[in-house]
């Protein structure tokens, strides 16, 4: 069973369409979706389109949340609220009730069994769409935020857009990066991709170059709030 893992599509539906593509040409038998699907990007309702038009699971992640409720205080710098929120009304004035309606009833984990193995999948944490868990962090500190909900041999989550993979005491742990919006330097969308067979694991992350002028000429094009996203992608830092 061969399975991709992708997140952070942030309203580039020109990143998730690369990365479907990409997805499509390497033969996977389902995908999964972690959430952050159309806040601060310049094509929301195209992206969250695309993704139900997949018909696969889907969670949700805490730039959804901010969607459907806006960004309070405490959650961004405060210097940060008052654009984030411009955005967040800019996000939702392309949807309608329906389309926010579906980011609000999202669960926010899943937890499966796949080809002899378990896989817990979330955000950002089981108990959080907020907090961060670095690559950086401790093993400690990995088991105690990320591998506490569920006992799984593997944990899959988003929320960071830095890419990594790892093992703890013969579990793994991968982070899927950003289809939207990496921030790790490297300008090409990530996503993951778990291949089980006879309970051996093959993990993998995926890098997908997209059209990134394409984004930026659509966010001065569309007079989206926050110009310095262009830079974000141009970048891929924020």
């Amino acid at each position: 069973m061969k399975m991709a893992f992708i997140s952070d599509i942030h309203g580039n539906a020109v990143a998730l369409e690369a990365v479907l593509k990409d997805i499509e040409k390497k033969q996977v038998d389902t995908i999964y979706v972690l959430g952050d699907i159309c806040y601060r990007g310049p094509e929301p309702k195209r992206s969250l389109q695309l993704v139900q038009s997949l018909n696969v699971n889907v969670i949700k992640g805490n730039a959804d949340e901010w969607v459907v409720r806006g960004v309070k205080k405490g959650e961004v710098p405060d210097q940060s609220l008052e654009m984030m929120n411009k955005e967040r009304e800019w996000i939702v004035s392309k949807l309608n009730k329906e389309d926010i309606d579906y980011l609000n009833e999202l669960p926010t984990e899943l937890h499966f069994e796949e080809a002899g193995l378990t896989i817990n999948a979330f955000h950002a944490t089981p108990d959080s769409l907020f907090d961060v868990v670095l690559p950086v962090e401790s093993d400690d500190t990995i088991k105690t935020k990320l591998m506490t909900s569920t006992e799984s041999d593997i944990y899959v989550y988003a929320h960071i857009h830095k890419p990594y993979i790892r093992y703890i005491n013969g579990k793994v742990i991968i982070n899927i990066g950003s289809v939207g919006l990496p921030f790790d330097g490297v300008k090409k969308s990530s996503y993951a991709i778990v291949d089980i067979e006879d309970k051996c694991v093959s993990t993998s992350i995926e890098r997908v170059e997209f059209d990134l002028e394409k984004v930026i000429r659509q966010y001065e094009e569309l007079d989206y709030p926050n110009q310095n996203m262009a830079n974000v992608i141009r970048n891929a830092h924020i």
